[in-house]
């Protein structure tokens, strides 16, 4: 019974109480279940909360994009046979948004074309080249939409910057200017960028400044020389980092330096863009430099459709990564002064632009995608010439005599018949050029495969006309010019590398 007792009473005696390792052990669980609580709920707020950053940033990128009307753009382009992308690059010094205080154009003035560039890049996104267009460029500018909505005619001979104000509005007409590029190049654009003079300012600001140099001391009269004083000096000579004015001022010098050609500012405008990739890169992009860049750079620009939203713009700025400076080359479409005006220099443009469609390389790397790893191969003949059914005039524009009768010659040892030779009204031709009437385009391109580096113009009178310059004296063979798939060496051997010396090759003349 006793025993009975005493085992019922220790049935019903309350529980031990734990050790102090088994309570320290269950205060541990608890504190950590605790922790881990307050751990998943700050991760879980981070994650919210860079979730609606992110959601506000592309917002914000988003809100800065602006498009122009694609509705411009011709329905005749060219086809898309290439595998790289061309995207054609303008710069605009309207006085709109701000631009007034920065020094754009006249104030109400309409839009206006300061530079541009096509950019174009390779198939295998390793290579870049960028080709300036002068803005003093004679050219053809094909129909261009209207802000009535109708379509202007075909205008011939006219200066290339006129293209992008055509409707005569404070925005410009980027679309007008993508007709004309695509009709001189035969290339297809891509896209289309404008970036006006405020957010190219802003860009400088943001990283830090661009390293440039100055080939001479510059006054306050070369950047306007409707002063009647030289004025302040702005720039001495030399190597110095520029940002916003002062990037703008460099950018738009043009006279006192070299013979003051819109040539020798493209000179240095190519230097600079260069000096700001060579900048952007060295930094890196991290998210602290990005995201500023990318709120400055969307601000600055009006892109089409193709790019007109923030994700867009980051997947393309992205594919071009893996460029490197070597890589990327800045040229100027051949060309040669005629009179105060700029005319584009054949057959060689037409040699370069042939070699961007085939994604070949200034040095003739075939850098079409998967073989983009190929060797330059040698440059092959665009086959020989028949002038058969082609009619041509010779004239002698040089001092040197009989220049005529073995250009007459060369041209009938091809089939061509030569109607006359004689001597120019001026004997100060440098270069050679090649006149052709109405519909004669073609046959004169014809005409141009043996005479390298000469000049097609468009003149009102039928027929072909060749007025040799001191070029053909120099260079009298008659050989045809080089294929399509390679770019004229004196083309290739005047550009520059994103990674150039800073102080090399700034001016002209």
């Amino acid at each position: 019974m006793t025993n009975s007792r005493k085992n019922t009473a220790s049935r019903r005696r309350a529980p031990a109480r734990p050790t102090d390792r088994g309570r320290d052990a269950s205060r541990a669980r608890r504190q950590k279940r605790s922790r881990t609580r307050i751990a998943l709920t700050i991760v879980l707020s981070l994650l919210v909360l860079m979730a609606a950053g992110a959601g506000w940033l592309y917002l914000k990128l988003n809100g800065n994009i602006s498009t122009f009307d694609a509705d411009g753009i011709s329905g005749d382009r060219p086809d898309d046979s290439s595998k790289g992308q061309n995207i054609l690059v303008i710069g605009s010094d309207a006085r709109t948004g701000g631009n007034s205080e920065l020094g754009g154009g006249d104030k109400g003035d309409i839009g206006r074309s300061d530079t541009a560039l096509l950019l174009h890049v390779y198939a295998d996104r390793k290579h870049a080249v960028a080709v300036s267009v002068p803005r003093d460029t004679l050219v053809d500018i094909p129909p261009c939409k209207l802000p009535d909505g109708s379509w202007t005619k075909t205008r011939h001979d006219v200066m290339f910057n006129a293209a992008y104000s055509v409707g005569q509005t404070a925005k410009g007409n980027p679309a007008c200017t993508q007709n004309t590029v695509e009709h001189l190049t035969g290339l297809r654009v891509h896209h289309t960028m404008v970036v006006d003079f405020k957010g190219f300012a802003t860009l400088t600001d943001v990283v830090g400044g661009v390293e440039v140099c100055v080939p001479q001391d510059v006054y306050q009269k070369d950047l306007n020389p409707n002063r009647a004083g030289r004025g302040e000096r702005i720039f001495a000579k030399g190597e110095q980092n520029v940002a916003g004015q002062r990037a703008l001022d460099y950018v738009r010098i043009r006279h006192g330096i070299g013979d003051g050609s819109d040539i020798g500012r493209i000179k240095r405008q190519q230097a600079f863009i260069a000096g700001l990739i060579k900048k952007i890169k060295s930094d890196g992009l991290t998210p602290t430099r990005l995201l500023p860049l990318a709120n400055a750079a969307t601000k600055s620009m009006t892109v089409d459709p193709g790019l007109g939203s923030a994700n867009k713009l980051i997947s393309f700025a992205m594919s071009m990564k893996e460029i490197d400076l070597h890589n990327t080359k800045f040229i100027t479409i051949p060309w040669r002064y005629q009179g105060e005006r700029v005319a584009i220099v054949e057959p060689e443009a037409d040699a370069l632009w042939a070699a961007l469609k085939a994604d070949r390389t200034l040095d003739g790397e075939d850098a079409g995608g998967k073989n983009g790893d190929k060797k330059p191969e040698p440059a092959q003949s665009a086959g020989p010439v028949s002038g058969d059914g082609i009619a041509v005039t010779v004239h002698n524009g040089t001092t040197t005599g009989g220049l005529a009768s073995r250009a007459a010659k060369a041209l009938t040892d091809h089939g061509f018949t030569v109607t006359g030779t004689g001597n120019a009204p001026s004997q100060d031709h440098s270069t050679t050029t090649i006149g052709y009437g109405p519909g004669q385009k073609t046959r004169a391109e014809t005409v141009a495969r043996l005479f390298a580096g000469a000049a097609l113009e468009p003149v009102s009178a039928d027929g072909i006309t060749v007025t040799l310059g001191e070029s053909y004296v120099d260079s009298p063979s008659a050989a045809p010019s080089p294929g399509p798939a390679t770019v004229p060496s004196k083309v290739a051997d005047g550009a520059r590398s994103a990674d150039d010396d800073a102080c090399s090759n700034l001016s002209y003349g």
